[in-house]
């Protein structure tokens, strides 16, 4: 019965802000990675290295989840946590059916308005108007998917997956991650995806990207601090650092003909295109080697999260589902104002900004909001002695 003990290890209580800073990070880059023909969206990870905010999102995702279910599952059972983690996913499955009604009706009128019709083909809603109730129909199934709706059908499916997953790493964290490896390595060998209506496949591979929402899971069950002779290793620092050295060249590389031609094709053509479907290998080292130096120099009591600059961020990421849903939303329209106008340097860093705005005064107001749905603290009473004093 050793199998039924609790291995894993619960992080603390109390919130890590690092999470939210971080969360708040990858919704502002995926806002901005979305807007194509942008120079801003050049301050984003996805420039200078192999892994992006995508990867970022998905591994706080799983990072989140064991937080904050697994503790509910030793106090209440299992049936209550997984209850919990289903309740989470309707959730998710809501604002991805309101996402998805919103994107593409705007889509569609925005064409027929402007008689822009490639713009049916670029955003992959061409089988709107050949079977529409078809078509809808599949994006009810998350197999029909507009261009940039990719990342919450992913989460909505790794986290319905998430109950036995998570049941089965807090009593066998290391074999969990051993077997999710396993699954994404035969994944990538075998070709092995979910079909994509009307054709061709998920952009995001679930058998593939799992590994990464399995590995924040396993970094919160206690694999992080079981790991942390490794991580503070002077060997491991000089590693990292340069194999972030080499992401930067091969990244570089595929972004600038003329540097990349420098490089043996054998050498070029391993990294380049960046196979972010099946989640190449060097993907997934790339962004471990991130998660090792944000743990060694970024631990959770660090002063810096406090800092008032860093506030717009953290609340953002405090509030990730809207905020993310808002700026899908926003990229789309930060698109089509640069196409129909001059796209200018200007236009690109207004939009931008514009953007980045929008979405923090939403996370600020939802913030807000739910602080005024809570009742108010009675006034604590007044001391005896004053209150005869008074009479």
């Amino acid at each position: 019965m050793a199998f039924l003990n609790i291995n894993a290890t619960l992080p603390e209580k109390g919130r890590d802000l690092r999470l939210d800073l971080f969360r708040g990070v990858a919704n502002w880059a995926i806002f901005l990675d979305h807007i194509p023909d942008n120079v801003v969206n050049w301050i984003t990870t996805r420039n200078y290295g192999f892994s992006d905010a995508a990867d970022l999102f998905v591994f706080i995702s799983g990072y989140t989840a064991s937080f904050v279910y697994a503790r509910m599952m030793l106090d209440r059972g299992f049936i209550v946590g997984a209850t919990r983690l289903t309740k989470r996913v309707w959730q998710l499955y809501v604002a991805h059916i309101i996402l998805f009604v919103i994107y593409i009706a705007s889509i569609s009128y925005l064409a027929l308005r402007f008689g822009d019709s490639e713009m049916i083909n670029e955003f992959n809603v061409a089988g709107l108007v050949d079977n529409a109730t078809e078509t809808l129909r599949q994006g009810l199934f998350l197999r029909f998917k507009p261009l940039n709706l990719d990342v919450l059908p992913l989460y909505i499916v790794l986290m319905g997956l998430f109950p036995p997953v998570l049941w089965f790493m807090l009593r066998k964290p290391d074999l969990t991650m051993v077997l999710a490896i396993v699954l994404w390595l035969a994944a990538r060998h075998f070709g092995w995806n979910l079909n994509a209506y009307p054709a061709g496949q998920w952009y995001f591979n679930p058998y593939c990207w799992q590994v990464l929402f399995v590995f924040g899971a396993w970094c919160a069950m206690g694999g992080a601090r079981r790991s942390m002779t490794l991580i503070n290793a002077p060997i491991t620092l000089y590693l990292c650092l340069g194999y972030l050295l080499f992401a930067l060249v091969m990244t570089m590389a595929g972004r600038f003909p003329a540097f990349g031609g420098m490089f043996p094709e054998w050498l070029f053509s391993a990294f380049n295109p960046n196979d972010k479907t099946n989640l190449a290998p060097y993907r997934f080292i790339h962004f471990v080697v991130i998660v090792i130096l944000v743990i060694r120099f970024v631990p959770k009591e660090w002063p810096g999260l406090e800092w008032k600059v860093f506030d717009p961020l953290i609340v953002c990421g405090q509030q990730s589902l809207a905020v993310f849903c808002v700026g899908v939303f926003l990229s789309f329209v930060g698109h089509f104002e640069l196409s129909m106008s001059s796209g200018s340097l200007f236009a690109q860093i207004f939009v931008s900004i514009a953007g980045i705005a929008i979405m923090t005064t939403v996370a600020y107001y939802i913030s807000w909001s739910k602080k005024q749905d809570k009742p108010l603290k009675p006034p604590p009473p007044k001391p005896a002695a004053s209150a005869a004093k008074a009479a």
